[in-house]
């Protein structure tokens, strides 16, 4: 499904123009004017899968953030957004395929980390509560005769809680008890299993999505799944996809248009072209004698 058709940034020749009609001068930078313009990117044509590559500076994120808030994407971290960055995107136009669904959304590294934080901070404290309710059980059981619970009784109904909990606690093991007060963890998973979470839980059905660097935090194996699952929601589900990446595992998914913002000027190119897949494929290539034919 074809949402965004084609996006046009302004080029060096609007650039200039707008610099020498502005007035202000008490800025140290014009940001985001003349990063997309120094790689020669005035325009992109879009894919079901098109995919933004090149090292750290290269414009890619850029990309990305100008897109999202000039389509109105949903985003659930903020950005440093420039004093100029509004004047940049007055400058932006874009071509439909089709009506961009208002579940579209931009997802980036720090959705992901923020993410990954919560989840830690949510177990810490039921981590927390957990402790109090041993403690609880301590003082309210019969192994611990001399409490102050030892003659304690219902005096109003705002007791009942604490009377649900002595007798409990009387009549349960420790763990069953805790377990049937204290609220569970979120359920634990690894980084990688967090993050690969985060995706299958945001993406979903007939939408238009904008990925900054998916693969932070992914394992290559948690970055194949990614692929995979990326390339059925553009092939069953109706979703098209804006990813800025340099994993190799992503930049070969299957029919993907390709810009290498490394380039000057920025061009299309296939994946198998690209400088950071060919270190790749050449350091595999040298120590090919060292995995054996076995692969052990």
């Amino acid at each position: 499904m074809i949402y965004l058709r084609r996006f046009f940034f302004p080029d060096a020749e609007r650039e200039v123009s707008f610099r020498m009609a502005e007035k202000r001068t008490c800025f140290d930078t014009f940001y985001p004017f003349q990063v997309l313009s120094g790689k020669g990117l005035s325009a992109l044509e879009m894919d079901h899968l098109t995919i933004l590559y090149g090292g750290n500076g290269s414009g890619k994120t850029t990309a990305l953030n100008v897109i999202a808030e000039k389509l109105s994407l949903q985003r659930d971290t903020l950005y440093n957004r420039s004093n100029f960055f509004g004047d940049y995107l007055n400058l932006c136009h874009y071509d439909l395929g089709r009506p961009v669904p208002r579940q579209s959304r931009v997802i980036t590294s720090d959705d992901v980390f923020d993410y990954m934080l919560n989840l830690r901070a949510i177990n810490q404290g039921v981590d927390a509560n957990r402790e109090e309710i041993m403690a609880d059980y301590l003082e309210m059981s019969n192994a611990n005769p001399g409490n102050k619970y030892g003659t304690w009784q219902l005096g109003s109904m705002e007791d009942y809680e604490t009377l649900k909990k002595l007798n409990a606690a009387r009549h349960k093991t420790q763990s069953r008890f805790v377990r049937s007060f204290a609220a569970r963890n979120v359920r634990e998973q690894s980084n990688g299993e967090s993050a690969y979470a985060y995706f299958t839980d945001r993406i979903r059905e007939n939408a238009l999505y904008l990925l900054d660097e998916p693969e932070n935090s992914l394992s290559p194996r948690r970055q194949t799944e990614l692929a995979a699952f990326l390339e059925e929601s553009v092939r069953f589900y109706g979703c098209q996809f804006l990813i800025a990446t340099h994993s190799p595992f992503l930049l070969a998914l299957r029919g993907a248009k390709i810009y290498d913002l490394d380039a000057d000027p920025a061009q299309v190119r296939k994946w198998t072209e690209l400088e950071n897949v060919r270190a790749y494929y050449d350091f595999f290539r040298q120590h090919q004698d060292a995995f054996g034919d076995d692969g052990e």
